[in-house]
């Protein structure tokens, strides 16, 4: 698919830096797809319930359409919304976040655990729109580790990801360590913590050791995990700093300065169901 740092998982190479839509207006969003794809970026996310999947289509068509990329060369994921659980609700969602898009994703995700309708329902018919070929692969988002477990003993496919919030100053071992242990890959949403981490002064001090920012210093120690990160700017410069990331390593001494940030209450969106609980990770 690309020749940029990329995680298989069940045989799909999913590139490792992505580009996020997340509260980008269906405007906004077309620009910066397109945008994202001159520069180089080949993972494209949104979801049903950013009301942008026409427009992040659209952006694709653009670069498409310009000769900048070929659309096998981009991995495309979107989300079903909790709303569209059930089994009827999920194959239509899926039916219509393809259409909107005009392409069929590469990965769609359940965008939160939810009690009601049952997993065993719900992951039914996940794993029946990929059979429909509505999605190429199917995945999760924002699950716990013990409900990530009890989705892929449910799932006939492969569950290739859980998109969950991960940057330094968040602990998320025992997520990494379960998707691992799956066979599966982690992805992170609010990579750079919304912003938080620009006036960091352990990143910005890396950062200089390299000539790079505390956002790109941020998104290189991801992926340096084998994290998928999906930063999402609505600035093209922004855009194309955060992909300049592929040109420096981090030592393994820069990488536990950056693991050591991470506290108690580093989490920003904390949006779950209050029948689920994240891994204890400071117990």
């Amino acid at each position: 698919m690309t020749d940029q740092p990329a995680i298989t998982v069940d045989g799909h190479a999913i590139p490792l830096l992505g580009f996020g839509t997340w509260n980008l207006t269906p405007e906004v969003a077309r620009t910066m797809v397109a945008e994202a794809l001159r520069i180089g970026y080949r993972h494209i996310d949104t979801a049903w319930i950013y009301h942008n999947e026409a427009a992040v289509g659209d952006g694709i068509r653009d670069a498409v359409e310009a000769g900048r990329v070929a659309r096998e060369d981009i991995w495309l994921t979107t989300k079903i919304w909790v709303q569209h659980f059930d089994r009827d609700g999920l194959l239509r969602q899926a039916a219509e976040s393809a259409a909107s898009l005009g392409f069929t994703p590469d990965l769609l995700l359940l965008h939160w655990p939810k009690t009601e309708p049952s997993f065993e329902e719900t992951l039914g018919a996940l794993n029946e729109a990929k059979d429909q070929g509505l999605t190429r692969t199917i995945g999760l988002s924002n699950f716990p580790s013990a409900e990530f477990r009890q989705a892929q003993a449910l799932s006939k496919a492969t569950l290739v990801t859980n998109q969950v919030e991960y940057h330094p100053y968040l602990k998320l071992s025992k997520l990494i360590e379960t998707a691992r242990e799956l066979g599966s890959s982690i992805t992170a949403w609010s990579p750079l913590a919304q912003g938080a981490i620009a006036d960091d002064a352990t990143l910005n001090e890396i950062g200089r050791a390299h000539g790079k920012t505390a956002g790109q210093v941020t998104l290189r120690w991801l992926i340096q995990q084998g994290v998928i990160a999906i930063p999402r700017t609505a600035r093209e410069s922004r855009a194309a700093e955060n992909f300049d990331i592929f040109d420096f390593q981090l030592s393994s001494e820069e990488m536990d300065r950056i693991h050591a940030l991470a506290r108690p209450d580093g989490r920003l969106g904390d949006w779950i169901d209050p029948a689920f609980k994240w891994d204890p990770e400071w117990t």
